[in-house]
């Protein structure tokens, strides 16, 4: 029988241009307390073909960016694309991501669905919604 991993749930899987992905695996330690569990480098060792992270309990994948893969297109951070990490204290996790060097898209503040709620956008243009109780 084959040993693989599962991973339940969706898995989201991040393209990172520029050859920034080793740079994004510091930001989302350092923003979001990621937790890197895989590396493989590329055969060129300039470029990381896949990096698996554990942020806030889930999956988080990503690569750099592989354009002659793609017929020679580089990719971009996807728009209509959110990632959400649900967390007990919103505040201190917004103030960890922006120290860490995100910047504000929406603020964090208490929404009339009930809930404490904001939107970031790290340094490789990737959204991320932080979201939490309702803060008093």
């Amino acid at each position: 029988m084959e040993n693989r991993i599962v991973y339940p749930g969706i898995s989201p899987h991040l393209t990172i241009r520029d050859n920034r992905a080793m740079e994004a695996i510091d930001f989302y330690t350092r923003a979001f307390g990621a937790v890197e569990r895989f590396r493989k480098e590329a055969e060129d060792g300039a470029r990381l073909m896949h990096a698996h992270l554990e942020v806030n309990g889930g999956a988080l994948f990503l690569n750099d960016d592989f354009p002659e893969m793609m017929g020679g297109t580089p990719s971009s951070a996807p728009t209509g694309v959110t990632l959400h990490l649900e967390v007990a204290d919103a505040d201190a996790a917004w103030e960890q991501a922006l120290a860490a060097g995100a910047s504000v898209r929406f603020p964090l503040e208490n929404q009339f669905w009930g809930q404490r709620y904001g939107q970031l956008l790290d340094p490789f243009g990737h959204c991320w919604s932080i979201g939490g109780p309702v803060k008093g």
